[in-house]
């Protein structure tokens, strides 16, 4: 609803608590995309992408289910990954044109994500096999946030509320570069501020670092109209 995918494409995906499994929506001609997803397009696949239990009818993981079984395999700490096509934040993937830190307080958690470093996939294919996954996800490291060039954008979090929030805001710091660029010549925030938000990164209590991933992820469930915000 948000614009950040389109028709049929993207996916997310969740670790199952105590397995190593995933949950991850499923990609077929039974599918409805990403917006439209429900409970009967989810699939429970294995490490290896492989479907592990209740196959469906005209569904399948993912071709790019590799895009998830590799980084969870690479990073222990994450257990959600988003995968989206945002088509602003591709566009800066295929001009060169360099995401600039142009706002500091408008949205602190999209700046946050800037200071600790935005990574790009330089291939534009699919992340069709183990081995494209694995150099996908060393790329990420240990980043949150990875954009693939030419094709959309990888985000992972400790929880779906977050992985998808963070996807949120990097589709938004490349909304507001597109527009500032537009204008005229976007200038980033002062090397002052940016320090302050970096040493506001590490301490408790302060906007940038509090914990209002269920705020947020009320708001937008409400604004788009979702059941249940």
């Amino acid at each position: 609803m948000l614009g950040l995918a389109s028709g049929n494409t993207g996916h997310l995906s969740v670790r199952v608590p105590d397995s190593d499994n995933l949950l991850i929506r499923a990609r077929g001609p039974a599918e409805a995309g990403v917006r439209y997803t429900t409970v009967d397009e989810i699939l429970e696949v294995t490490p290896d992408g492989e479907i592990a239990s209740g196959a469906k009818e005209g569904l399948y993981p993912p071709q790019e289910v590799f895009i998830h079984t590799e980084v969870y395999r690479a990073r222990n700490d994450v257990v959600s990954v988003v995968h989206v096509h945002p088509p602003t934040v591709v566009l800066f993937t295929v001009t060169g044109v360099p995401l600039l830190p142009i706002f500091g307080a408008y949205d602190p958690s999209a700046l946050k994500l800037m200071l600790e470093g935005i990574p790009t996939y330089e291939r534009s294919v699919l992340i069709s096999n183990p081995q494209l996954g694995h150099d996908l996800a060393a790329t990420l490291g240990a980043k949150h946030v990875c954009m693939m060039r030419g094709h959309g954008i990888t985000a992972t979090g400790t929880t779906i509320e977050e992985a998808a929030l963070r996807a949120i805001s990097l589709n938004e710091l490349a909304e507001m570069n597109y527009r500032a660029r537009l204008l005229g010549d976007p200038q980033p925030i002062s090397d002052e501020d940016i320090a302050t938000f970096n040493r506001a990164l590490g301490e408790p209590g302060k906007p940038i670092s509090a914990n209002r991933t269920e705020a947020m992820w009320r708001y937008y469930l409400r604004s788009t109209g979702i059941a249940g915000g």
